[in-house]
């Protein structure tokens, strides 16, 4: 059976739903969603690209599959967030090609630090974040109550 068709680009205009709804699935299977959440996630133009961030879209055979987001916190630093994809595709690489764009993107940009808050419960997503080179470092502020753990890497 031949691989399914994928691909990453820039999030557009009408991505917005998708965005959320991806998003929303991983978190509510382990917690309530926080304001933060809501906000980002109920207005991604404003509060994550307006301020000088960026969203990338993983598709396969053209239909929207996972996400995730690059949040500009100024200084050099930048946040990997809001990275989810689907079960149907888990298995098929977009994690770790969202994860190398949302690098890419950082650098481009001028980035020097790229961080991520998470959880711990979330054993795929480790192991991913360390294969794309990120390492534990002491938790200085967290965005949400679920966070356990701070990883960076440098750009």
């Amino acid at each position: 059976m031949p691989l399914p068709t994928t691909r990453i680009r820039p999030f557009r205009h009408g991505d917005g739903d998708a965005f959320r709804d991806l998003n929303l699935a991983w978190i509510r299977q382990h917690w309530i969603p926080e304001a933060g959440d809501w906000a980002s996630l109920g207005h991604p133009e404003e509060k994550i690209l307006s301020p000088g961030g960026a969203i990338f879209m993983a598709e396969v055979e053209g239909e929207a599959k996972g996400c995730c987001a690059l949040i500009h916190h100024g200084g050099g630093r930048f946040e990997l967030a809001k990275m989810a994809v689907d079960p149907s595709a888990q298995g098929l690489g977009l994690g770790a090609a969202l994860g190398e764009a949302i690098i890419a993107e950082a650098r481009a940009r001028g980035g020097t630090v790229l961080f991520l808050e998470s959880n711990t419960v979330l054993t795929p997503a480790m192991g991913l974040y360390a294969r794309l080179g990120f390492q534990e470092v002491p938790i200085t502020h967290a965005a949400y109550d679920r966070c356990n753990i701070m990883m960076e890497r440098p750009l």
